[in-house]
């Protein structure tokens, strides 16, 4: 298995959106309800490019099979050396390292922008998360309950953090 971590491109975006779409629909890593537009992922993009905020891809032979990003925390300025990060892989990679190449790779770009603290936000079912989480020292801060709502049940979320240093 040959994966490339690389920045995103725009011929990337289709393969994102397609990621992000499966989770919105499938999952609870993502509280949307709406599939999301190609025209959503290209602002998407474009916002980030324009303030310098990486997406990176795991690329495995040609194929991009998951991808990571972070953004900025909460809009105050108090809150600027804070960042909340994602990854997404797909189905028939997860658990063969690609989430971790990924995540690896976002720590160490925070770390080079300046950032302090990297912030998780994860279902508080999905204890696969957290424990991958954990496993780069990731702690739980807190957990807010009952503030999503997505296949017919309430859903808590558990905010985790690492201080970049």
């Amino acid at each position: 298995m040959n994966i490339i971590l690389r920045p995103a491109t725009e011929n990337d975006l289709e393969a994102i959106l397609s990621i992000v779409n499966h989770s919105i629909l499938h999952t609870t890593a993502n509280y949307s309800y709406e599939i999301q537009t190609l025209e959503v992922q290209k602002k998407w993009f474009d916002d980030k490019t324009a303030k310098n905020i990486p997406i990176v891809v795991a690329d495995l032979d040609g194929e991009v099979v998951g991808f990571g990003s972070y953004g900025q925390f909460r809009e105050k300025i108090g809150y600027q050396y804070t960042v909340e990060h994602s990854v997404y892989v797909v189905d028939h990679v997860i658990g063969k390292g690609i989430g971790s190449k990924l995540l690896a790779e976002l720590i160490r770009l925070a770390k080079e922008q300046g950032y302090h603290v990297m912030i998780g936000a994860i279902d508080a079912d999905n204890a696969g998360s957290i424990a991958f989480h954990e496993r780069f020292g990731f702690v739980a801060t807190g957990t807010l309950r009952e503030v999503g709502y997505k296949f017919d049940h309430w859903l808590d979320l558990v905010f985790m953090q690492l201080i970049l240093k």
